[in-house]
């Protein structure tokens, strides 16, 4: 056997190897380095790097949306926060709007629910940006009876390895139709409904918001401000470490650049929304909406032409749309 039918073989089993954990399922299972997989258990579906476990995606056991639980910082700074006392609906990184007049974002039994359906299977990639891994999830929006489900949902979230940004990243993408029958959805809801973002406490105080255009945006009440630009970014001290979060909202989205929703009393909160509270949009069988969406962890407080670049490569380059599926 010769060098390169020795090589083969070794890459063969190791290929092996990453299918049988994935299949697993199980933490122990798994490819050894730095090699990202995705483990999947009753409740929730986590990505993990190594030992450590960078994001975690709950979608069972949550009665009325599945979300994005947590997601660590390069150095494994939590950022996100679920249900705090004052906002029981606020789930760490939540999606939602109003449809046919339904809310889907607070959480009462006259209030819409996102059912999980299944899991389409995991997906690793390289590409020039490096490994990716994520996962998509079939989900239905479904009204209290009897009106039924308003609209389905194919999501995806796919986590990204550190690249030349050194960030923790994801994308974030939605594909919402309408179910078989059904002719049009009306998207509304209030000015912060969309794909929301709340902080542990310690960010609630002494933040900052920034976005690409440097400006600020309307007030639309107290420190609750709409802002169109590309991307937006939070500097905050989570437990006394500095981080930066950014949002990015892809060029190929409906209404873009995204109308961001901020605010910092008496807590700090970031969404991406499309502005339904003054433009609604209504959804055709003929013509599915796509929305996608990336996010940013850094471990200190980055400068702007640094997630300037990050949102750039993001944008254009292949991570920003393989996780687009055509079924």
């Amino acid at each position: 056997m010769n060098v390169h039918q020795i090589i083969s073989s070794i890459a063969a089993v190791t290929l092996s190897a990453v299918v049988v954990a994935l299949a697993a399922g199980k933490p122990d299972a798994k490819p050894a380095g730095n090699t990202m997989r995705v483990v999947t258990g009753d409740n929730a579906v986590s990505v993990y790097t190594g030992d450590s476990e960078r994001l975690r995606y709950n979608y069972r056991g949550v009665p009325f949306k599945p979300y994005l639980r947590q997601i660590v910082s390069p150095n494994g700074v939590g950022i996100l926060r679920e249900a705090p006392s004052d906002h029981l609906h606020h789930h760490a990184l939540m999606f939602a709007v109003a449809v046919d007049g339904v809310n889907f974002w607070e959480e009462r039994k006259s209030n819409g629910r996102q059912v999980h359906r299944s899991f389409t299977g995991v997906r690793d990639k390289r590409s020039g940006g490096g490994l990716r891994t994520g996962f998509t999830e079939l989900l239905d929006w479904v009204a209290p009876k009897p009106r039924g489900v308003l609209l389905t949902e194919r999501r995806t979230i796919e986590m990204h390895g550190r690249d030349t940004a050194g960030a923790s990243m994801l994308t974030w993408r939605s594909r919402l139709a309408l179910p078989p029958g059904k002719k049009t959805a009306r998207l509304t809801g209030a000015h912060y409904f969309g794909l929301g973002m709340r902080f542990v406490p310690s960010m609630d105080t002494g933040g900052r918001f920034d976005n690409a255009t440097g400006k600020d945006g309307k007030v639309v009440r107290g420190t609750e401000k709409l802002t169109p630009a590309t991307w937006c970014a939070y500097f905050a001290k989570a437990d006394g470490k500095a981080v930066t979060v950014a949002m990015f909202d892809h060029p190929g989205n409906p209404r873009h650049p995204a109308a961001w929703f901020t605010m910092t009393r008496p807590f700090a909160y970031l969404s991406a929304t499309m502005n339904l509270s003054k433009k609604p949009l209504t959804m055709s069988a003929d013509k599915p909406l796509t929305l996608q969406y990336g996010l940013a962890v850094w471990d200190g407080h980055v400068q702007r032409d640094r997630i300037e670049k990050a949102y750039k490569k993001w944008a254009t380059s292949p991570s920003g749309t393989a996780v687009i599926d055509k079924k």
